[in-house]
């Protein structure tokens, strides 16, 4: 265990304070708790810390009996994105669902909803909404929590979704300014690079952060980008011109005039930590302007909090950062705290907007597109589910479970499914799910594969980004080949043309979103 023997109680205090570190286990450890009580002010949970509402309120009851204004934060994007429901999938079908349907109070109520669930937990600030604009179709780590490719609606539900949640009393952080949606890199993984020019940023990613700025947002998450037309060297995290310049800078100066909190997307992510390392990474970032430092995903020890401590302070005593920003970082960090644990945020939706409703439900149904025969043949008998599997990003991660085979077994018992990968098709990737090695044969050794497992039962394919995976596609159209009355799933973002007897695009893989397709599969349930 590091620490640091120079340096003031108050700068020690403030270094501790911007730092929003995560945890193993349902309940704190011994040395969050002293950290807690030492200065440290926030929190980061993630789906390792959650079994059910009840242990998440009792797990941030125990953090208030030490600090009562700790920041309880979560990555609860719904959808795709869930923490608070990773084990069984999302009550709420995510942003490209909400976009589609394009009904700006329907994505304020299933917000305000999701809010007043975290709430109810203790948690107080979100790490949400994606503002960003999926103009990059092929893009491997946005898709659909984008609520889509267009800068004007992508910013009319992002204000609605921060104006649902925060009336539920908790704070919204607004993500991943600049704009993550023209990458084709994960930056879990490495550093993207988005070459547009000042005027497209300015036309296409900016507008939905500023909409939400104008519209209160508590919070702004930075990304790990690299946009030469802002800074030819350093990526947005650690930029001066972008997150001062450009995001803090007042609107008369070409700014977006941000006063609120800056948090940074997850330092140990690769495209900081194996660039810049964590320590130095970390100071660049509070030096360039954020508030607030999130090493919650891989990072969950004492030891890490304390060489963080220790870099800041130290580089205040050294004059690489300044002791007034450090000071200035960490009171932003206190005044959302401050209004996260006043009633002062909270304002009910206007009457019938949530109230009872199962709204998360209610926008799957309306999310759906349905391209086949009108009327639709239910299916009677229990069918076969063939699940083609991408690898999981890591934002996403591979313990949620999606699709639509344990939801339609409700409605046709006996249903059974099996799951294939890259690795089945005879492609690299591996397999995903089934527990067998990569096969032989390519597209149709896997829809060989498939054929044998179903038997005579009719065949549901399920297909997440098909437009985006070539072994997918191929895979599909041979299986379409050989039993056209195949119903195809798309749970991605469904960019390719329809295929199949029925063609059902879900706009997004939560639990409900496959139990909206379910529903019109079987010709059963208050959706049909």
């Amino acid at each position: 265990m590091t620490t640091l023997a120079t340096g003031t109680e108050s700068l020690t205090r403030d270094a501790l304070t911007v730092l929003q570190p995560g945890f193993t286990g349902t309940s704190a450890p011994e040395w969050l708790l002293r950290q807690l009580g030492e200065g440290l002010t926030s929190v980061g949970l993630f789906g390792r810390n959650i079994e059910s509402p009840e242990q998440l309120a009792a797990l941030t009851a125990e953090l208030r009996r030490v600090r009562p204004d700790v920041l309880v934060a979560i990555d609860e994007e719904g959808g795709d994105v869930t923490r608070l429901e990773a084990r069984s999938g999302s009550s709420f079908p995510g942003n490209l669902a909400l976009g589609h349907v394009d009904d700006p109070e329907l994505t304020r109520a299933v917000a305000h909803e999701l809010g007043r669930r975290l709430a109810a937990c203790g948690v107080n600030l979100n790490w949400a909404p994606s503002a960003d604009v999926n103009s990059n179709p092929d893009n491997p780590v946005i898709g659909v929590r984008s609520f889509g490719d267009d800068p004007a609606l992508v910013a009319r539900h992002t204000v609605a979704w921060i104006e649902g949640l925060q009336a539920a009393g908790v704070a919204a952080c607004v993500k991943h300014f600049p704009g993550h949606g023209d990458t084709a890199v994960d930056s879990h993984h490495a550093l993207p690079r988005i070459d547009a020019d000042l005027r497209t940023l300015y036309e296409r990613e900016l507008v939905p952060f500023q909409a939400a700025i104008a519209a209160g947002s508590k919070g702004v998450m930075s990304a790990h980008i690299l946009l030469p037309a802002l800074d030819p060297s350093l990526p947005g995290t650690l930029s001066p011109a972008a997150l001062t310049g450009l995001l803090r800078a007042p609107r008369e100066k070409g700014g977006l005039g941000h006063t609120g909190l800056i948090v940074t997307d997850g330092m140990e992510m690769q495209a900081i930590s194996a660039t810049y390392g964590l320590e130095r990474g970390s100071v660049l970032a509070v030096a360039a302007g954020a508030d607030a430092l999130c090493v919650g995903g891989g990072l969950a020890d004492e030891e890490t909090v304390l060489r963080l401590r220790d870099a800041l302070v130290r580089a205040v005593l050294e004059g690489e950062l300044t002791e007034a920003r450090l000071a200035d970082a960490a009171a932003r960090v206190r005044s959302l705290a401050g209004w996260a644990g006043s009633p002062a945020g909270r304002a009910p939706l206007p009457e019938g907007e949530s109230g009872g409703r199962d709204v998360g439900l209610e926008a799957a149904r309306r999310a759906l597109r349905v391209t086949g025969p009108e009327p639709h043949r239910p299916l009677t008998g229990a069918p076969f589910v063939a699940v083609f599997s991408p690898t999981a990003n890591i934002a996403v991660g591979g313990e949620t479970p999606w699709g639509v085979a344990a939801e339609l077994s409700l409605l046709l018992p006996g249903t059974e499914a099996a799951t294939y990968g890259a690795g089945r098709a005879g492609e690299a990737g591996g397999a995903a799910g089934s527990g067998q090695g990569p096969g032989a044969g390519g597209p149709s050794g896997l829809v060989e594969e498939v054929l044998r497992a179903a038997g005579g039962r009719r065949i549901v394919a399920v297909v997440r980004d098909v437009h985006r995976h070539r072994w997918m596609a191929g895979a599909l159209d041979a299986l379409l080949a050989a039993r056209p009355e195949t119903v195809v799933v798309e749970m991605g973002v469904p960019q390719a043309p329809p295929a199949g007897a029925l063609h059902i695009a879900t706009h997004g893989a939560a639990r409900v979103c496959g139990r909206a397709a379910a529903e019109v599969i079987a010709g059963k349930g208050a959706g049909v």
